[in-house]
């Protein structure tokens, strides 16, 4: 698609500096998470509030807005329609919020990051618990800045996924989640039940696992001159500009699953970032439409690539060689590594069926604060009473617990609830993709990922922001979100392994 209509032509040249802003201000966020001096927070955090403010200014110059506005109305194609749509929504999200409480937010959050990254390395909620109190009565205001119909967490999802509400939210885990317990109460009472595997005290060398990393990475297409991996204290993606994406992963030293599929799982938005920063850059369409369609990119590459028999198979002699102790191990016995079904401690760690516990119990538990009905002081104790209601479960710490998650501590409010239906539409990606291509397990298994990305990037990221994202589920798989088909691939795939009927 190209851009023919001369308003929308000049709306784009102007747009220039606001991308330049954002381009910047990616880089900034990136490099807080990764190699910032903790030092260096409060001049960070002033830094990127006033580039907040400058975006700001120029969002709302009276004659971008007008621009904006005129283009509306005029004969546009479903590219300029999409650019139109999301000024739009960019504009009422500055018209409705005062620089001063911008400046707040961007400070807050730099702040807040670092509050917890201590908080976290100390296993001491306390040393968060002012920023998230702050953070709490923050998200308070921009939803009542925002406007909502019926509930505060509205106005929050929104921002996530254009048009998802609180109604929408309970409705999919209402099934969701008695699937789950239910599920996982089977596995508990199978005889192949699995609580600890050997593999998880397996020691590795880090250079062995980077290299690891990168020999996967490459395989899945990878491009070194187009793509960077660091460390971070929790993995991210960030698509900084066209020709420059960053992974973050992170290594522990054993347990090598944890590593890979953090990689895997990072690849996944990584290459959804890098389609659209090709076919979009300098426009406001070049990011993913909403994070519910960022992160069934992520959750599928994980879980539906990385996960299956047919990848461990095919990469079990590079495994061996990054990990010695796998010469003990059978692919059989790795594939159950990758897959046990059990109460984890860590949302990174859960398997497919109790991952939807984990954030069902997350986002309750951010509704109950954002409602005032649960004390920022009292949470530590809320998480652990819900972490053994719903896996039976109790950290032992407050670092394998309320602070486990680096979302709380910066503007994320409202995304959790991304992660559970990102992995329910990656299940219906699936089924649309295994119409086309056939089973996906074959082409795993020949190491065959071009299709794969090719049929991704036609019928997913190519789009960009152009239509609303449930527009685009609806061009995918010809439904809209739905757990059916995550409940029957979870039925499937686990019940194989734990012999369940």
């Amino acid at each position: 698609m190209e851009v023919k209509n001369p308003t929308v032509k000049e709306i784009l040249r102007k747009y220039r500096r606001i991308e330049a802003i954002s381009h910047a201000e990616n880089l900034l966020y990136w490099d807080m998470d990764t190699y910032m001096p903790k030092n260096g927070a409060e001049y960070r955090g002033d830094a990127l509030a006033e580039l907040d403010a400058l975006s700001q200014e120029l969002v709302l110059d009276p004659g971008f807005v007008n621009l904006v506005r005129r283009a509306e109305g005029e004969d546009l194609n479903d590219y300029e329609k999409g650019i139109v749509r999301v000024l739009k929504r960019d504009i009422e999200y500055y018209e409705k919020l005062p620089p001063d409480f911008l400046a707040e937010m961007a400070r807050a959050a730099t702040l807040g990051f670092q509050a917890w990254r201590e908080a976290k390395e100390k296993a001491d909620f306390k040393i968060f618990q002012p920023h998230l109190e702050r953070w709490v009565e923050i998200q308070r205001k921009l939803a009542e800045y925002l406007g909502y119909e019926e509930h505060p967490y509205d106005a929050l999802l929104d921002r996530y996924h254009e048009g998802l509400r609180y109604k929408n939210v309970k409705d999919v885990f209402s099934e969701l989640v008695p699937f789950a317990s239910k599920f996982l109460r089977k596995v508990l009472d199978s005889g192949a039940y699995v609580p600890r595997h050997g593999l998880e005290d397996a020691e590795y060398c880090r250079e062995d696992m980077e290299s690891l990393n990168r020999k996967v990475l490459t395989v899945f297409g990878a491009d070194w001159e187009s793509f960077r991996m660091d460390v971070s204290t929790h993995p991210f993606t960030d698509g900084v500009g066209k020709g420059d994406v960053r992974i973050t992963t992170w290594y522990h030293g054993r347990d090598f699953r944890r590593s890979l599929l953090a990689t895997v799982h990072e690849w996944g938005h990584a290459v959804y970032e890098s389609v659209m920063l090709d076919e979009f850059a300098y426009t406001p369409l070049h990011t993913g439409v909403s994070f519910v369609l960022h992160e069934s990119q992520s959750r599928f590459w994980e879980n539906h690539i990385g996960r299956s028999r047919a990848f461990v198979e095919s990469f079990y002699e590079e495994f061996r060689r990054a990990v010695p102790a796998l010469f003990n191990y059978t692919p059989d016995d790795v594939y159950l590594y990758f897959n046990l079904v059990r109460p984890e401690l860590l949302r990174v760690e859960a398997d497919e069926v109790t991952y939807i516990l984990h954030i069902a119990l997350r986002y309750e538990l951010e509704v109950a604060m954002l409602d005032g009905e649960l004390p920022v002081s009292e949470l530590p104790q809320a998480w652990n009473e819900k972490m053994e209601d719903y896996l039976g479960v109790v950290p032992p710490d407050d670092a394998r617990g309320v602070l486990q998650d680096v979302h709380w501590s910066s503007h994320s409010f409202g995304y959790f609830p991304t992660y559970a239906l990102g992995t329910v539409l990656s299940a219906q990606i699936r089924s649309a993709m295994e119409r086309d291509l056939g089973p996906l397990e074959e082409l795993v298994r020949e190491r065959s990922y071009g299709p794969v990305r090719k049929w991704l990037a036609e019928k997913v990221h190519r789009f960009g922001s152009t239509f609303q994202p449930d527009v685009i589920i609806r061009r995918v798989t010809g439904e809209n979100l739905s757990p059916e088909h995550f409940i029957s691939y979870a039925e499937e795939r686990y019940g194989k392994i734990y012999g369940l009927k």
